[in-house]
């Protein structure tokens, strides 16, 4: 049965007093579900269940099947109900499309897009969230730019622009029948809006926004929406600026992705300070999670397996589940005044299948990937090179043939719990560091994270040969993937042999100088870990010293090593500098009451970096060690100063 025959049927029966449409959305527990779900206690049963399900439309139009769990073809939006969703959330655009009508992608949203997502949401018994991003495309943290057709107005022109934008674009859905809960105005405006940048001109707008919603949808809330709460103070210095200016909002929103923006704990404070510091409400408004980390449509994705984020969850089904249920915990239980929790693009699948030149065909034509070719009419910088698909396939809810995945009831399941028997969902990642003169130990457990989310330890078989070792170990330093099985999971360990370096922060990349320790004897003015890159020979840091005085520059840099393994080593270190004048510059080792000399080595100017060290000694067992640079410079001109980095300690085989 297509979309309009469901709602109109569900109408029908409405009106006939057999039943409503809301009765869609259940009232219990979804059952059948194999995913350990904890209950999320304080659920308030109006609280936003939502998903920005921006793109369906463009979805559709190529060619995807939105499915149920039984496989059978269904509207989409009738599934997310049935799930648990009460919200739906879509952007708007002002004018997505080119001279010639060519959408630029992401769903070709403007308001059309809006209301016709609004009519079908509506008609399963959801209620609308309507994001003006007050843009032609994209708007987010890093790019806000000026409609078209506001290009060169005046703030109070614009001002108006945006007042009769909003209530027309209002106006439209109202006279359809959408039932709007929720009208964002601005979409993560961290200082910037509608190509204004200046907190003076940016309220205006937002202001312009709160008064055509409050005119056409008097009972909706009005809320604004920032990113990056990890960033400290962010929040209070937007939500005292919007006091400032006495902006009317009602809703303090915020965009929360766990692998950027930070742990939940600080996600719930800076919400919670904002709500009692200025009595507004808040809402997490869009949050995911990856349930695989490979990508399905040939286009590459935000986070996967090799991306370089927190992974603070496993990329699987469960571990999806898990991730949006502790958003949602944060929002009942930590987070004051919170309304609930917006799921970004849950249903942004896959188009087309075989191939990437018939995807973008697809993508180009209906708009269905993040941007089309045509972009570049409105942004050539940034969507008009780097146009493609989805980026968030694997973060969806449904799989690449449109059906749902179990963890889309989590939004019903949390209001219950559903404590399925505890089991392993993933195998984490094994880390060695191996020094080239050590052994191989290959750990005989793996940590496995379980569907409660916890962590056990299971035995593990690495499928790895003697001989296949040996030649690790001939090698050189290199890294080497391993593989092995626990629990009937494939394991990875990922081991790098290297000279191992037994000093403690041997290139001060701690941010101090922990493990060293300065005998200063000439009293010099500047003696300590600096964090400077052009001044460093490798990271950011090093240990800066500066006198100014003739003769003062006299200390020892020093590490007492513990603990070091029987065997011979070679120790070496770095130095630069200039204005040195006469020096006594070497390094040294104590060993057992003798101290081993290494040879004389200068400081000439800067980035001049010379390395120096003593090349081989032998560590009796249990010998303590101490290892250092005497540096002694008279000084001329404007003074000694020089920078020391890298200090290393390695073992030397036979």
């Amino acid at each position: 049965m297509c979309w309009m025959a469901a709602a109109c049927l569900c109408l029908l029966l409405a009106g006939c007093g057999k039943g409503s449409v809301k009765d869609v959305i259940p009232k219990k527990k979804l059952e059948g579900n194999s995913l350990y779900v904890k209950k999320v206690e304080n659920l308030p049963e109006d609280f936003i269940c939502g998903m920005d399900a921006s793109s369906v439309l463009a979805e559709e139009a190529s060619g995807v099947v939105y499915r149920n769990y039984a496989g059978e073809e269904q509207d989409v939006f009738q599934t997310l109900a049935e799930a648990g969703v009460n919200t739906i959330r879509v952007r708007v655009w002002n004018d997505p499309f080119d001279a010639e009508g060519n959408g630029f992608g992401g769903g070709n949203c403007n308001i059309d897009t809006a209301v016709e997502i609004g009519k079908r949401a509506t008609g399963f018994g959801m209620s609308l969230l309507v994001d003006f991003h007050y843009s032609d495309f994209w708007a987010d943290p890093n790019k806000q730019m000026c409609p078209r057709a506001w290009e060169g107005m005046a703030i109070e022109e614009k001002t108006e622009a945006a007042y009769q934008y909003t209530k027309e674009c209002l106006e439209k859905l109202k006279k359809a029948g959408v039932k709007v809960r929720m009208v964002q105005v601005g979409n993560e405006t961290n200082g910037a809006l509608a190509g204004e940048t200046k907190w003076f001109d940016i309220q205006y707008i937002m202001q312009a926004g709160a008064k055509a919603t409050r005119e056409v949808f008097p009972k909706a809330l009005v809320a604004v929406h920032f990113a990056n709460p990890e960033t400290a103070g962010r929040y209070m210095d937007y939500a005292k600026k919007l006091d400032y200016y006495q902006v009317d909002y009602d809703v303090f929103a915020s965009s929360y992705y766990p692998f950027w923006h930070g742990t939940l704990e600080n996600l719930g404070n800076v919400l919670s300070e904002v709500a009692q510091t200025y009595g507004k409400k808040t809402l997490i408004v869009e949050t995911s999670y990856a349930y695989t980390g490979e990508d399905t449509d040939f286009s590459g994705n935000t986070i996967g397996d090799g991306s370089a984020v927190v992974k603070n969850y496993p990329y699987t089904v469960q571990g999806q589940a898990n991730s949006v249920r502790d958003v949602f915990d944060v929002a009942a239980n930590h987070a004051k005044d919170c309304l609930g929790v917006v799921y970004w693009e849950g249903t942004w699948i896959s188009v087309g299948g075989s191939s990437w030149e018939e995807n973008s065909a697809l993508w180009e034509k209906y708009g269905s990937g993040w941007a089309s070719s045509y972009a570049a009419a409105y942004d050539p910088d940034d969507a008009g090179k780097y146009y493609g698909g989805s980026a968030v396939d694997n973060q969806a809810m449904f799989d690449a043939e449109g059906k749902p995945l179990e963890s889309l009831q989590v939004f019903n399941l949390i209001r219950y719990g559903n404590e399925v028997p505890v089991k392993a969902d993933a195998l984490e990642d094994t880390y060695l560091e191996v020094d080239l003169n050590g052994t191989i130990a290959m750990p005989e457990k793996v940590n496995a994270v379980m569907n409660d989310g916890s962590k056990q330890e299971v035995p593990v078989t690495w499928k790895v040969t003697d001989a296949e070792l040996q030649k690790m170990y001939e090698g050189g330093p290199a890294k080497y993937e391993i593989a092995g099985e626990a629990e009937g999971m494939q394991a990875r360990c990922y081991l790098s042999m290297v000279e191992y370096n037994f000093l403690e922060n041997p290139g001060f990349e701690d941010g101090g100088s922990e493990g060293w320790f300065v005998e200063d004897r000439g009293g010099a003015d500047q003696i300590y870990a600096e964090e400077k890159g052009t001044d460093s020979l490798s990271g950011t840091w090093h240990m800066h010293f500066w006198s100014a005085k003739p003769g003062t520059v006299d200390f020892n840099l020093m590490q007492l090593v513990r603990d070091l393994p029987a065997g011979d080593y070679r120790f070496e270190i770095s130095i630069m500098g200039g204005d040195a004048g006469e020096t006594e510059i070497y390094p040294f080792v104590m060993l057992g009451g003798e101290m081993i000399r290494g040879d004389l080595m200068e400081i000439t100017w800067y980035n001049d970096w010379h390395t120096g060290g003593v090349a081989k000694f032998t560590v009796p067992e249990g010998e303590l060690v101490t290892v250092g640079l005497h540096v002694k410079c008279a000084g001329e001109g404007n003074g000694a100063w020089g920078k020391i980095d890298d200090a290393k300690l390695n073992s030397v085989s036979e």
